[in-house]
């Protein structure tokens, strides 16, 4: 819409006009959402809710450094538990490792971390009896 509104035509019916020739033209048509609820008709009213939503889409972290790696910490253990192979458990588990270790030597600023690592093997242990494999090395 780069066209301005003429002079002596009111706001409102310039603006409906423009509206009724774009939806004309298909304009409105195959939006992403097209048919679908709106996801927040059911919450209840935030007056901040627009710039939760766009620090959501920016990826801007709520949380501290030290509790989102906390947070992702411990989603990592969960993640490591309920892996398939015992490759991928271990994969995961080493490299939130490398994120505590380097948090370690440089701490994040906020709370106190209050993480150390994970022992690797002894979850790998855990992961091997929770499966039945006590002895194996299923999917090394």
């Amino acid at each position: 819409m780069t066209e301005r509104k003429p002079a002596g035509v009111s706001v409102e019916s310039w603006v409906d006009r423009q509206i009724r020739e774009a939806a004309e033209r298909g304009e409105f048509e195959n939006l992403p959402g097209w048919g679908k609820p709106l996801a927040s008709l059911d919450t209840p009213y935030d007056e901040m809710w627009w710039v939760k939503d766009k620090l959501h889409r920016e990826g801007f972290a709520v949380l501290p450094p030290a509790l989102a790696l906390r947070k992702e910490a411990e989603d990592a253990l969960e993640a490591a538990r309920g892996a398939r192979t015992e490759r991928a458990a271990r994969e995961v588990l080493t490299a939130v490792n490398e994120k505590i270790r380097a948090a370690l030597r440089m701490p994040p600023p906020g709370p106190p971390l209050g993480l150390t690592e994970y022992d690797v093997e002894a979850e790998l242990v855990a992961w091997r009896e929770r499966r039945g494999a006590p002895g194996g090395r299923e999917g090394a």
